[in-house]
């Protein structure tokens, strides 16, 4: 399974460890995901996501239904029929 958020798209990006000399070395910089299993009223079914911590705080802000109507007009695909 990638690494990559659902809904927001975040993905790992690369960039350089930097030591005090300034020798610089490449890593990845990877997103904070976490698997979260949400309940949606408006269409009684559950639905399991993988989602960045961002993710998570803007469905605690808008809902998870307002918040997968926006994504999926967006163009996210996530597998679901939301009417």
């Amino acid at each position: 399974m990638s690494r990559r958020c659902q809904l927001t798209g975040k993905k790992p990006i690369s960039g350089n460890n930097v030591s005090h000399s300034k020798r610089k070395t490449k890593r990845r910089f990877l997103p904070n995901l976490n698997n979260k299993k949400y309940y949606i009223p408006e269409t009684d079914q559950w639905v399991s996501l993988k989602l960045s911590a961002s993710a998570m705080r803007n469905i605690n802000k808008l809902g998870v239904y307002e918040y997968l109507k926006r994504q999926q007009k967006a163009g996210f695909d996530f597998g679901l029929d939301l009417k």
